[in-house]
């Protein structure tokens, strides 16, 4: 009798993940469909009809091919949808940095009098860290073994070290781990708004320093409860993260 309940939890225990399976095998034979049928009318020149397939999919946590993207941003570029266009474009530029791509961004958002998008020192920066960073960091890495090694040796040889060394050292392992962790901490997002309100503050209460239109880029470098830490046109605000696609 004792071995009843035991027995029963573990057929219970099997049914759930039996099911489960079931059900997500069901749901991947499900979205493949729909993803066949969203390739079938692109390719038929049904590209609303189309990018409305694959944001279905998108909704359920699919992660988009950089085919689906490019066909999500000509379709919304056929539909005049300025906001999605760039979205679209900047999460594949993210994935694939690239000088034309970013020109390109900016042509459509200077033409449609939209920030952010700027061939500037900063998106530059961003360019080159993205296609060249992980040469400059182990160009950096091994310049910190070899200076680390120097200073073992002379310790192990009982050597004088001079404290500016040290300090110099310290100080260089410092920026390098600032510099291997700056993608983590800068995001970039996009307005999905027809008014977004730009605060001082992370608070409803707080003063509206600016309101901007739908589809402007925006830099964010950290979040307070429902809001962003955004900076927009060299200055730090506050939006609403229900207000932004975040990349």
């Amino acid at each position: 009798m004792p071995l009843i309940g035991p027995m029963q939890a573990f057929v219970l225990k099997i049914s759930l993940f039996l099911s489960l399976l079931m059900a997500s095998g069901a749901w991947a034979a499900d979205r493949a469909d729909t993803l066949r049928r969203a390739d079938s009318l692109f390719a038929a020149d049904a590209q609303s009809d189309a990018a409305r397939l694959y944001e279905a999919v998108l909704s359920g946590g699919f992660i988009p091919t950089d085919a689906m993207l490019l066909k999500l941003a000509s379709a919304a570029e056929r539909q005049s949808d300025v906001p999605h266009l760039l979205y679209y474009l900047q999460i594949y530029f993210d994935r694939h940095p690239d000088d034309a791509v970013l020109r390109r961004m900016n042509d459509i958002a200077r033409t449609n009098n939209l920030g952010g998008y700027e061939t500037d020192d900063l998106n530059y920066f961003y360019l080159f860290y993205k296609q060249y960073g992980i040469y400059f960091q182990l160009f950096l890495l091994a310049l910190a073994m070899y200076s680390f090694g120097v200073l073992l040796t002379k310790s192990l040889r009982q050597q004088p070290i001079p404290a500016r060394q040290k300090w110099v050292l310290l100080i260089y392992l410092i920026g390098l781990l600032l510099f291997v962790n700056l993608p983590r901490g800068v995001r970039s997002g996009i307005t999905s708004h027809d008014r977004v309100l730009l605060r001082t503050d992370p608070s409803a209460a707080a003063p509206v320093a600016e309101v901007i239109s739908r589809g402007n880029k925006l830099n964010i470098i950290g979040s307070r409860d429902i809001y962003l830490r955004v900076r927009w046109r060299s200055q730090w605000y506050y939006v609403r993260q229900d207000q932004v696609w975040v990349i």
